[in-house]
């Protein structure tokens, strides 16, 4: 019999209990098959056939009295079928109905085995997911050798050599090397992915060509991987708020079936009829139906490289009106870039600009000089000696033929007597650069908006999510140029964590239920506050995806409409299981208590009950085949920042 919990996965021991379940009804339906052999060959043994189906029934009346005692100390669906049945077993047995006694327990554990082997459950995708985390490694010792290793021996800042065909063995950052990842068992995305020097790339994903090096951030339960187990392994725990509900009012419903079965009984004076009442009334499809649906959504999400907590969240998004979004890092890559140049010296072409930028940025650890060292690479980058770095204002260094280069802010010009002329206006970080005491331009620098961003907002938008904000911490005039390139219109910026949360419980308290995405430690208050929380995985910072109720591995935005229409097809699924359950077991309900099932009712409605069950596992089932490829970019619309 089942265990009792309201789902429908299997931990290795309810593997080895239900295997044994399972060779128990096999040993008792041989029992059963002789007894009734010896009846019909030696009727004047009939003791000896009595005692064969009782000892099969006894077989497997064990474990289903076992389950349904277990399923006392709980009020769930599953709990109630087992008491039921333990109940029509043992009235059959009380009226002497022996057949009827061996037969239903080895049909409701055929029917138990097969629902719990069934394409719903989830565990055969985790242990797909945990089989991506092993793998070999070839790690790069200190004196260069290659050794070939388990990548779970492998700690952060270790070094690995990545060859065509390889599995990538952990989380790391390309130091070296150029090549096209698979990275679709981990973000869903179908399209091969580049990588190169910088690049941040995760464990499972398969080299398909080229060459890298890497040095590896995150191993074992860290790693992205790591988590996308954990939360998978966390949301099987799940329960749905329609289970919940129905749980409720578990005993009150075993009540109800037990006086209908009475009344049955004494107005008819038909066991059999009173017998199939009982079986009948075994709730399976309706304990099913929630879990099913749920599991089957957030192993479709999962494969699209989305991770979801826990199946009410899942529901949750069906229901999300408005969106509150961060930029920085979620609506932005968080990435500064070169938004443009201004050659002031006349002599000055804007790729020497760019070349005297990226060799003084190269020797600095400030954002604005690292975004800066990447416009030219590094074997065209001028020799500096003499390099001095000034704490918020730049950098200072000689060339190699002694002139005197300077890369910063004005205030650094400034103090150099280096006339720089009119600063240009510009909402973001600004730098100039100077050689020989001569200013040659300036360089303006912005944040990446994401390439996927405008499409995704105007996605959300067609879904019904129209009340759209940007929540951030940054100056106001960012915000707003980011916000109209997306077709926002309400800004909230220079927001503190608790102008955030603010922020999220005013448009709850409105009667909205706010979708808030997010991805820094400042985030994390809102996504907690937010109806449904969503933290970008890659690159997100942990707290954040710890108060995220869904996780963005791949941290695609695009994303976001695939968890809105994968929920509400959820909620399609969930209500058209829980009308079959439900109506389905008044249907057969009404069937056995006025006898329309037979002399053998109570084997009829077992069946029937199992029946039921399995369709609701295949409508269930249908959610794995959902499949939502990403849009492209170039589909975008175009939107004025003016």
């Amino acid at each position: 019999m089942s265990s009792g919990r309201g789902d429908t996965m299997l931990t290795p021991a309810e593997q080895g209990r239900a295997a044994r379940q399972l060779t128990l009804a096999m040993s008792a339906l041989g029992l059963f098959g002789l007894g009734l052999a010896w009846g019909s060959v030696a009727p004047q043994q009939a003791g000896v056939a009595q005692l064969l189906l009782g000892a099969a029934a006894l077989l497997v009346g064990a474990p289903v009295l076992k389950a349904a005692w277990r399923s006392l100390r709980s009020a769930e669906l599953r709990g109630i079928s087992n008491q039921l049945t333990a109940l029509a077993m043992i009235a059959a047995w009380a009226t002497g109905d022996l057949v009827t006694a061996v037969l239903l327990p080895i049909v409701m554990i055929f029917g138990h085995v097969l629902e719990e082997r069934s394409v719903i459950g989830s565990h055969d995708a985790i242990a797909a997911l945990s089989r991506l985390t092993q793998s070999r490694a070839r790690r790069i010792e200190a004196d260069g050798t290659v050794v070939d290793i388990d990548n779970r021996l492998l700690k952060a800042g270790d070094r690995v050599e990545i060859r065509a065909g390889d599995r990538v063995p952990a989380d790391g950052r390309v130091i070296d090397g150029r090549a096209s990842l698979d990275t679709a068992p981990i973000t869903g995305e179908s399209v091969p992915v580049d990588a190169s020097a910088g690049s941040d790339i995760y464990g499972g994903a398969i080299n398909l060509d080229g060459w890298l090096r890497v040095e590896v951030t995150r191993t074992g339960r860290e790693s992205t991987l790591g988590k996308v187990i954990a939360l998978m392994q966390q949301a099987e725990r799940s329960k749905p708020p329609i289970t919940r509900l129905l749980e409720r009012h578990a005993q009150a419903y075993l009540v109800l079936v037990l006086l209908i079965a009475a009344v049955t009984y004494f107005s008819t004076q038909n066991a059999n009829a009173m017998l199939a009442v009982l079986v009948a009334a075994c709730p399976s499809a309706l304990a099913l139906s929630a879990p099913a649906t749920a599991i089957a959504g957030i192993a479709a999400a999962a494969r699209h490289g989305i991770l979801i907590r826990g199946s009410a969240f899942l529901e949750q998004l069906a229901d999300t009106g408005s969106l509150i979004i961060d930029k920085t890092g979620t609506l932005t890559l968080g990435r500064l870039r070169l938004q443009q140049s201004q050659c002031v010296a006349a002599t000055i072409t804007h790729e020497d600009l760019h070349r005297w930028a990226a060799s003084l940025g190269s020797v600095s650890s400030h954002p604005v000089s690292r975004a800066l060292a990447m416009l030219c690479p590094p074997e065209q980058r001028m020799a500096l000696t003499s390099v001095h770095e000034s704490p918020g204002l730049g950098v200072v260094a000689q060339s190699a033929d002694g002139t005197e280069a300077l890369l910063g802010r004005p205030e650094l010009f400034a103090r150099h007597g280096i006339d720089t002329g009119a600063v240009p206006a510009h909402d973001g970080p600004i730098a100039g650069v100077a050689l020989g005491g001569r200013f040659l331009g300036w360089l303006l620098m912005a944040d990446t908006l994401r390439p996927e961003a405008a499409l995704a907002m105007a996605d959300l938008r067609s879904l019904g999510l129209l009340r759209q904000q940007v929540l951030t911490g940054d100056r106001r005039s960012v915000a707003e140029r980011i916000a109209a390139q997306l077709g926002i219109h309400d800004v909230q910026a220079e927001a503190l964590p608790e102008h955030k949360l603010d922020c999220v419980t005013r448009q709850i308290a409105q009667g909205l239920r706010p979708m808030v995405v997010g991805d820094g430690i400042n985030d994390s208050l809102a996504l907690k506050a937010g109806v449904v929380g969503v933290a970008m995985g890659a690159g997100g910072a942990d707290i954040a995806l710890a108060s995220a109720d869904v996780v963005l591995i791949g941290s695609d935005l695009r994303r976001l409409g695939t968890c809105v229409r994968l929920s509400r097809q959820c909620r399609r699924s969930l209500l058209a299981n829980v009308a079959l359950g439900l109506l389905w077991t008044l249907g057969i309900v009404a069937a056995a208590a006025f006898g329309l099932l037979g002399s053998a009712g109570a084997i009829v409605a077992a069946l029937l009950q199992h029946l039921s069950s399995l369709l609701v596992l295949i409508n269930a089932g249908r959610l794995l085949r959902f499949h939502e490829p990403l849009p492209r970019l170039r589909e975008a619309p175009l939107i004025d920042p003016a």
